[in-house]
Formats: structure tokens, C-alpha cells, sequence
């Protein structure tokens, strides 16, 4: 990613830059699956928004899963409304860097896609993924209803048994209900579709999540 001031404490509502107007401009479809970017989506589908360090790896995770409509990515979870890459990186929004997944449950469950998400990266970091350090780089999950609040935080508790059996620490990802998600620039959106040898930071840490799997 590019180098800007990085920030490892969460800014406050009052230290928040202001908000920006105008919507940020993205495609219509997706440049891998070819589905819209945007809402309405089909009738059955489910959302949910992650974040696991720097997006643009964190979207191919997904785009690439069975069942997965299409994926977006952009800011969430802050207070600056339409920001700009640049203010997301100067940490002071209060916003992460996070993804937008449209999954059909009917192909791919909840449980499908948040072990993608476990194990795509390491949650136990704080405001940071591997080299890259600061708020936006944090890991997070925001749920769109109580069905998917409960599988979260199910879902946590079993990691976490899994990681401490590892050797790791306590998970730092944010869980909480989900609000505005606001689409980052166009370069953005599937940016290792279209840059093959662009940097991507993702490094899970090797402990497989057991949820949604069958125990003998």
C-alpha cells in the first residue's frame, strides 16, 4: 500500500475530519464475476462487511469462493462519511479498510464465509496486518441482523479456543452491528484482478477454523 502517517489509536467523533458530499463513483460491475457493485442486490442473498488488513487482498479471498455474488471495497466502521483513501490512511477517520461480501447461503453459508475470514488473516493484531500498522488495518466484522450476530460471535468464541491451543493470543477483531459502507475509489475495487503483482499484505496464521464443520 502507499505510505502515509500511520495512527495505532482510534480517533474520536470530535477528532473526525468532516464529512465529504459526494459519493464516491464506482463501477457497475464487477471486473471478476461481472455482478453489480452496488444494491439492489438479488433477492436471497446476504451481506456481510470484514476487514482483514489491507483490502485488496481480503476481496480476492472472497470474489474467489463458490457462492459469493460479488464483493466490493471500501470504509466502514468510522465516522467521516465518503472519505477518501488518503483521510482513511491519515487515520483520521476512524474508519477500517473493509469488505463488502454479497454471499448466496443457499452455495456458501455464514459459516462459509467466516472461515474465510478467520482464516485469511491473523485477528489477534490489534491495529495492524503484518507490515502494515495502523487503525484502518484492523480486523472486523459487522453484521447485517441477530442471525449473523450470533454466528459472529459463535464463531469467535471456537477460533479463539483454536488459537490459544496454538500458542496465539487474544482476537482484537471488532465485532459489532454494521453501519454505513462507503465505497473506496475505483483503482480500488478488484485491484489484484487488475494489477496480478500487486502487493497483498494477507497472512493467515496457519489454525483452521472448525466452524460450520462436522465433528465425528
Amino acid at each position: 500500500m502507499f505510505l502515509f502517517t500511520k495512527k495505532s489509536e482510534l480517533v474520536t467523533p470530535e477528532e473526525a475530519l468532516p464529512e465529504r458530499e459526494d459519493e464516491m463513483r464506482v463501477p457497475e460491475r464487477h471486473a471478476v464475476l461481472g455482478t453489480p457493485l452496488q444494491p439492489p442486490f438479488p433477492e436471497g442473498t446476504e451481506q456481510l462487511v470484514v476487514g482483514m488488513g489491507c483490502f485488496w487482498g481480503a476481496e480476492r479471498v472472497f470474489w474467489q469462493a463458490d457462492g459469493v455474488y460479488t464483493t466490493a471495497v471500501g470504509y466502514a466502521g468510522g465516522y467521516t462519511p465518503n472519505p477518501t483513501y488518503e483521510e482513511v490512511c491519515s487515520g483520521r477517520t476512524g474508519h477500517t479498510e473493509a469488505v463488502l461480501v454479497v454471499f448466496n447461503p443457499a452455495v456458501i453459508p455464514l459459516d462459509g464465509v467466516l472461515r474465510l475470514f478467520w482464516e485469511g488473516h491473523d485477528p489477534t493484531q490489534g491495529a495492524r496486518q503484518g507490515n502494515d500498522v495502523g487503525t484502518q488495518y484492523g480486523s472486523a466484522v459487522y453484521w447485517a441482523n441477530d442471525a449473523q450476530r450470533e454466528a459472529v460471535e459463535a464463531s469467535r468464541a471456537m477460533y479463539q479456543a483454536e488459537l490459544a491451543r496454538a500458542g496465539y493470543g487474544e482476537i482484537t477483531t471488532e465485532l459489532a452491528a454494521a453501519g454505513p459502507f462507503y465505497y473506496a475509489e475505483d483503482y480500488h475495487q478488484q485491484y489484484l484482478a487488475k494489477n496480478p503483482n500487486g502487493y497483498c499484505g494477507l497472512g493467515g496464521t496457519g489454525v483452521a477454523c472448525p466452524v460450520g464443520l462436522k465433528t465425528a
